[in-house]
């Protein structure tokens, strides 16, 4: 059983939502721009939950930061332009999130902006007290997107349970000092979850509320 908790704060994609095909999409599409072709789903979907960088990095090893920073705006252009045509809501999301007591807050590698125009689209945004994306600071393993929900609703760590599909989620979890909850129907690996050490797993939303 999950005990309760003043603060949630929530990955959005692969825990929230199953935005996999958009993002891929808007992937591929960037890095087709560069020459860069024939990657495949499963090979992109391993990076959802991790900063692009890292996957900018892998396919273009010779790739500078500046190459990096122009990459993430052409495939956020990209992503935004699609209007995420083939993005779901999880099934057992919005019941969950509707009957979840306490605060709710996102902790997300998307910008603040992106989280929130996914929330509004979704119907998703109203049982949020907060949206905070990774904004011009560390994005997770870091733990600076969390901490920055636990500053603005006035939330001590112990306090809050932080809910996601990757491994950098529970390893950002662990820097903050939060409790963890590992979610099974996203894309992350679960062995590279369970290296460190979730204090729960669940496979459906409703387990929240259990």
């Amino acid at each position: 059983m999950i005990p309760r908790f003043q603060l949630y704060l929530f990955d959005i994609d692969g825990t929230l939502v199953d935005s996999a095909a958009d993002i891929c999409a808007a992937v591929r599409q960037a890095l087709a721009e560069e020459g860069i072709d024939g990657l495949t789903e499963p090979y992109l979907r391993s990076f959802i939950g991790h900063h692009l960088f890292d996957l900018f990095r892998e396919v273009l090893p010779e790739s500078t930061l500046q190459d990096h920073e122009r990459l993430l705006a052409r495939y956020r252009a990209i992503y935004l332009a699609r209007r995420h045509a083939s993005t779901r809501v999880y099934p057992g999301v919005e019941p969950m999130l509707a009957a979840l007591g306490g605060l709710k807050s996102t902790a997300t590698t998307k910008s603040s902006e992106t989280a929130r125009q996914v929330l509004d689209l979704f119907g998703l945004a109203r049982y949020f007290d907060h949206v905070q994306g990774t904004d011009g600071f560390p994005s997770k393993p870091a733990p600076d997107v969390i901490l920055r929900s636990l500053d603005r609703l006035g939330v001590r760590p112990e306090n809050c349970l932080l809910v996601g599909d990757a491994a950098p989620d529970m390893e950002a979890g662990r820097r903050a000092g939060v409790c963890t909850c590992a979610v099974t129907w996203g894309y992350g690996d679960r062995d590279a979850m369970r290296a460190h050490q979730p204090g729960f797993w669940i496979s459906s939303p409703a387990e929240l509320l259990s």
